[in-house]
């Protein structure tokens, strides 16, 4: 599969939207079927095209949110504000309808599910998903490596797969979770409530002598600031796979 995965040449498929999940008030999981859909690795993504019917076209990238499983791909979209595809995909798309793919993409920021380094996890906002398809695909194939998950979020309602987070952990004691809430959170919150900063990346994560695997998805402040405490933290720069995202049109 990983070579079918990140060797094949990209070509656009007709997927069927065959399920929409609502995660939180502005984020959506769009399950879709893509007919000979080659496989995925953990941490890849999908390029998605809309055509308006006066023929323009909007093209955008999603991280894919759950592990290889036949011709069935999930993407998780957050709407952006004024966005061209976003507001399309959180608020319109429906089952039954279908849309352009082609995919996977990328071949740096994957986890290989037979790794046995520990696997520290590091998310801001829908920088989450990459890291949740890892999750899964840990879960799913019954690896015993330790998984530390870190999650910023600016409030409780905005955090994306909390609740499944929380069954998967307390079924595995080998997945712990932070997350923590920057600008405001419930009256009963006990997670931190600041950004991520050295003191939360090292009660939560592993110490630079476990060489862990270590994966940071999010804006681009937040990825560039969680990975250089990282490194002034101990971390070997090897170790820390990055991937950012900044405005795009939405």
């Amino acid at each position: 599969m990983a070579g079918a995965a990140l060797r094949r040449r990209l070509t656009w498929s007709i997927a069927d939207v065959v399920g929409v999940v609502v995660e939180n008030p502005t984020v959506r999981s769009i399950v879709l079927e893509v007919p000979a859909w080659p496989g995925h690795l953990p941490g890849q993504h999908l390029d998605l095209r809309l055509t308006a019917e006066d023929g323009y076209q909007a093209q955008r990238s999603y991280s894919i949110a759950t592990p290889a499983n036949g011709e069935s791909v999930t993407i998780t979209v957050e709407m952006v504000d004024d966005g061209e595809v976003s507001p399309y995909l959180t608020e319109e798309l429906r089952t039954g309808d279908r849309i352009e793919v082609r995919g996977p993409i990328g071949g740096y920021f994957v986890w290989d599910t037979s790794s046995t380094r520990p696997l520290f996890l590091v998310g801001g906002g829908s920088g989450v998903v990459p890291l949740m398809s890892m999750v899964r695909a840990w879960s799913e194939v019954g690896s015993a490596v330790p998984v530390r998950y870190l999650a910023s979020a600016r409030t409780f309602d905005r955090l994306i797969y909390f609740q499944e987070l929380e069954v998967l952990a307390a079924a595995d004691r080998e997945l712990r979770l932070t997350h923590t809430l920057t600008r405001s959170h419930p009256d009963d919150w006990t997670g931190p409530t600041r950004r991520i900063d050295s003191e939360m990346l090292s009660g939560s994560g592993f110490d630079p002598s476990d060489s862990p695997e270590i994966f940071v998805c999010g804006p681009t402040g937040f990825v560039e600031s969680v990975a250089q405490t990282l490194v002034t933290d101990g971390h070997r720069p090897e170790d820390i796979k990055t991937e950012r995202f900044g405005p795009s049109g939405g």
